[in-house]
This record gives C-alpha cells, sequence and structure tokens, in this order.
C-alpha cells in the first residue's frame, strides 16, 4: 500500500471514529443537552450521521437520475424495436436461468432439455430470489429489485471507496461507473449488482483494517460468482501488505478469517459432487454450453476478431469485447507500474479466466462493471482535471446509451 493510500485509509478510520463519538443533539425546541431523550434517538443519531456524509447523498442522486435516464432511453428505444412488457425488457438471457433455479432448483423446468448447464450459476442469487420471491410472487419484478436495491448500496460504497483515496472524488468515480458503457447490467436480473454491493464493501472494510466483516462479506460475494475468489485473492494480500493486516500487533489472529469466502465456492462443489461426481460441474457446463475452456490468449484475440467480421449481427459486440479486454490490461499494467499489489491481485486472475478459458472473448465488457479501480482511477483523476471526466464521458456514456437500447430490445451486449 502506498502512502497516499496509507493515508487515506488513516483518514477513513479516523472520520468513522469521529461520527461513533458524536452525541446525539436535541432538536425538538429545547436547548441542547448532548442527551438522549427518547427511545428513537439512536435512529436520529444514525439517521444524522448517514446524511451528513454530502458525498453519499451526491451517491444516491447519481444512482437515481441515473435510474431515471435509462427507463427514458428504454422507453424511447422500443417502437420498432420490441413490444415486450417492462420487466421483460430487463430479464434477458441468462435472468430467466436464476429465476429456473429459484423456481425449480438445478433439475430446471420439467421441458427443459439442456438443464445441466444450470449449474454453471452459483447459488447465491438464485437462493436470495427465492426468498423475496416469498413476498413479492412475481419473480421478474423480484429480480429487478434485488439489481435496484444493490446498485443503491454499490453507488454509496463505491463513493465511499474513492473518498478514501482522494477525498472529493467520491461523486466522480460514481459518474464513471454509472455511465460505463454495460452499465445496463446494473438494472438487469444478473449477479453483477448483488455482487459489487458485497464486494466493494469488503474491500473498503479491509482498508480500515476490519478483516472479520471484510471476510464475511467476501463470502457473500463468493456465492455469487467465482469472482468471489479473485476477491478473497485481493484481500489476502491488502492484509499482506496493509499496517493494519499482517503488520499489526498480532495481526496473524485476524489471518483465519481469510479463509472463510473459500467456504461458500467448497459448499458448492461438494454439492455438484454429490449430485453430477464431477467438483468442476459448474466449469464443465460451461465448457459444454458456451464454449468457455483453456485456450493461447493470441488464439481467443485472433478468434474474436475473426467472428467480429464474420458475424455482422454480433459485430459491436465483438469489438466491444476486444477494447474491454484492452482497458484491463492496460489497468493491471498500470497497477503493476504503481506497485499497486492487492488491486493486481484482484485483476489478474480476471484477465486469466476473461482472456485465456475461452475460446473466445465473452462477458468481457460485463466484467468491467467488476473493475472497481478503473472507475476510482477516473474519479481521482476527473476531480483533479474535469477535462479527463468529460473526454471519458464523452466516450462512454453514448455507448452506454445504445447498449441500454441494444439489450433491453433483445439484442446482446457484453
Amino acid at each position: 500500500m502506498t502512502e497516499i493510500q496509507e493515508a487515506g485509509a488513516a483518514r477513513e478510520r479516523d472520520a468513522d471514529e469521529a461520527s461513533e463519538k458524536m452525541t446525539p443533539v436535541d432538536t425538538s425546541g429545547g436547548a441542547a443537552t448532548g442527551e438522549q431523550t427518547g427511545p428513537h434517538s439512536r435512529r436520529e443519531r444514525w439517521a444524522v450521521w448517514w446524511l451528513s456524509r454530502s458525498s453519499d447523498r451526491t451517491a444516491l442522486l447519481i444512482w437515481f437520475f441515473w435510474q431515471v435516464a435509462s427507463y427514458i432511453y428504454l422507453i424511447l428505444a422500443a417502437p420498432g424495436r420490441t413490444e415486450d412488457a417492462i420487466l421483460d425488457r430487463f430479464n434477458r438471457y441468462d435472468s430467466y436461468n436464476f429465476m429456473d433455479i429459484a423456481k425449480y432448483g438445478y433439475d430446471g423446468r420439467p421441458e427443459d432439455q439442456d438443464s445441466p448447464r444450470l449449474v454453471a450459476f452459483f447459488p447465491g442469487l438464485p437462493l436470495l430470489l427465492r426468498v423475496v420471491h416469498l413476498v413479492i410472487p412475481d419473480l421478474r419484478l423480484a429480480l429487478v429489485l434485488i439489481s435496484l436495491v444493490a446498485s443503491a448500496v454499490v453507488a454509496v460504497a463505491l463513493s465511499r471507496l474513492s473518498e478514501s483515496y482522494r477525498e472529493g472524488s467520491g461523486p466522480w468515480a460514481v459518474l464513471a461507473f454509472f455511465l460505463s458503457p454495460f452499465a445496463v447490467f446494473l438494472l438487469a436480473g444478473y449477479t453483477e449488482g448483488l455482487f459489487l454491493a458485497l464486494a466493494i464493501p469488503a474491500w473498503l472494510l479491509a482498508r480500515r483494517g476490519r478483516w472479520e466483516s471484510a471476510a464475511v462479506c467476501a463470502a457473500f460475494a463468493s456465492s455469487i460468482r467465482i469472482s468471489g475468489l479473485f476477491l478473497a485473492l485481493g484481500l489476502v494480500v491488502q492484509f499482506l501488505v496493509s499496517r493494519d493486516g499482517l503488520r499489526a500487533p498480532r495481526g496473524w489472529r485476524k489471518a483465519p478469517w481469510l479463509v472463510l469466502p473459500g467456504v461458500p465456492v467448497l459448499a458448492y462443489m461438494i454439492y455438484l459432487w454429490n449430485r453430477t461426481g464431477d467438483l468442476m460441474a459448474w466449469k464443465s457446463a460451461e465448457a459444454q454450453y458456451w464454449g468457455r475452456y483453456p485456450e493461447l490468449p493470441w488464439n481467443v484475440f485472433i478468434d474474436t476478431w475473426h467472428r467480429s467480421l464474420n458475424e455482422p449481427i454480433l459485430a459491436t459486440s465483438y469489438r466491444e469485447e476486444i477494447l474491454s479486454a484492452i482497458v484491463l490490461v492496460l489497468l493491471i499494467i498500470a497497477r503493476l507500474v504503481r506497485r499497486n499489489w492487492p488491486d493486481v491481485a484482484y485483476l489478474a486472475p480476471q484477465a486469466v479466466a476473461l482472456l485465456a478459458m475461452s475460446s473466445f472473448y465473452m462477458s468481457v465488457g460485463r466484467a468491467s462493471l467488476l473493475w472497481w479501480p478503473l472507475y476510482i482511477s477516473v474519479g481521482v483523476v476527473g476531480s483533479r482535471r474535469p477535462w479527463v471526466m468529460m473526454a471519458y464521458l464523452a466516450v462512454a456514456a453514448p455507448i452506454w446509451a445504445i447498449n441500454v437500447g441494444n439489450f433491453t430490445t433483445g439484442a446482446w451486449v457484453g
């Protein structure tokens, strides 16, 4: 961890300690006594603490108006392209796999001949969907609401994480994130929003030295995507290099907590072994149904490039995948130059999985939502040099709008 990062983390801890020590003030009309005056004082204290962060309020405003803009563009893009109901426009492709698992389990619908593919999807989101379904009968609505709430959590968490690097950068990072080219998947019934709602707080908690809480958040994230293991690796490296980690007095006592994120993955693999006799059944399903198997990186690039030339309907999508792959490689190189080892430990396994474990680039663009170091970098630089943010938005925002229109009308993106 660099000196700047350590200073930022210390500033965040000091702010937390100060907020915890704040005494509530009686604003009911009497003099301020600094004493609790009723059963709701703790709740009011929490509300005051939450609303006192202007960066949180700004992040939520960005999230809200991004939702408004997305719905406007969703409606404007529909005429002549789709007559699907609003909920169906958000729930495409993998969304129905999650709904099938939530309703029928991994056996899938009785008439589904390809139900073995379902084991490729980790159980975290379907389990949550099943719980929400007890209250909301429409699985489509339940899935969209999960993404809605999760994306709000992401907005605040990302803002706070960026603020821990540079004060005033939070809203810029949030703006860069929500107008990124593939942010439409934060609206859809996909795992990205829910994963980030757990992963970013885990990273932030680790920067504050709260390793137990970080490990718990990462464990829940691991139940949603295999990316949770990449997150866990980043946390381990952060623990090793942080002054609040292994180098802290008796810091080694907290090390066992970092094993926790692997437990959900191991539990799912044991379940698959009992069900199919294959510990890696999820990976086998990816290879069989989606062509995700090890391949030389240059062959993957060449295959994707040829697809972009020979499949006109998906040409734009394949080229977005290629550009996303280039961005990921450049991001990792930048982190290596800065010796930001936790970020490298989190990003590098993603590069291997996305660029060398598939016959062609698939979902690299969508995975870009998980690269929060990218958006924090844009936010930090943009807070100092606004023209950088303007240049970023000039490129990213139009692609975001096009992808919202394409995805919600049935075309594949990311």
